[in-house]
């Protein structure tokens, strides 16, 4: 199988951004120093220059290539470091949804259930695993309002200080706190892992059905 590369469409811009922030930097200094009747524009300058150079910046610090496709599985990369999932280690992959009332809400992020989270705790470095616990936040306020017991939800969250035992393997630390947390949001929300479409190079819904078709073509590969 060839091997196929997804682009993050986060990084879209950076380099204008970066530039853009610096331009409104330079003005702004020069508009409130040079010309001190100009000081509220030049400060207008500076804070948005600013906040395009931020924005800037980390969008060029996003990995060139957020998912990469093997005969083996797939990769997620991150700034932080990347995950591997094996194709056979997949039960179940789709945008996560949720009821809010009487509506059902899409997610901005692409599911994955495992069967097992072994593989994925034995491999994901601790720095990464930090990562994505603090930014998983949003989908814990989302568990949270899904749950119609709280008390349920943050007896787990408060577990999650504790070692944890996976099919006979005992993990300690970050590492336990990571699979609590895998474990928690597919309780809650359906699945383990979560993509977000910020990574993507196309709409969800077709990177779904042609990851869906991917992952089901190398599944029956391998059972041959």
């Amino acid at each position: 199988m060839e091997t196929i590369t997804i682009k993050p469409g986060s990084k879209r811009n950076g380099i204008t951004l970066t530039l853009a922030g610096g331009l409104g930097i330079v003005l702004g200094l020069v508009l409130f120093i040079g010309w001190p009747w100009m000081f509220a524009p030049g400060i207008a300058c500076f804070a948005l220059g600013a906040v395009s150079l931020v924005l800037g910046i980390a969008k060029q610090l996003e990995p060139h290539v957020s998912l990469e496709f093997s005969a083996e599985g797939l990769r997620f990369f991150h700034r932080r470091g990347s995950l591997f999932v094996a194709w056979d280690n997949i039960q179940r992959l789709d945008q996560p949804r949720v009821t809010q009332g009487m509506e059902q809400l899409t997610l901005p992020y692409i599911g994955l259930k495992l069967k097992r989270i072994n593989p994925l705790l034995d491999a994901i470095s601790p720095r990464l695993a930090t990562g994505l616990l603090s930014e998983q936040r949003p989908l814990l306020m989302t568990a949270a309002a899904q749950d119609e017991e709280l008390q349920t939800l943050e007896a787990a969250l408060s577990a999650e200080f504790e070692p944890l035992t996976v099919n006979n393997e005992r993990y300690r630390g970050v590492l336990a706190m990571f699979g609590r947390r895998c474990l928690t949001l597919d309780k809650y929300l359906g699945y383990h892992l979560y993509i977000p479409v910020d990574a993507l190079d196309q709409p969800p819904e077709s990177f779904v059905h042609k990851l869906r078709q991917l992952w089901q073509q190398r599944v029956s590969a391998t059972e041959l």
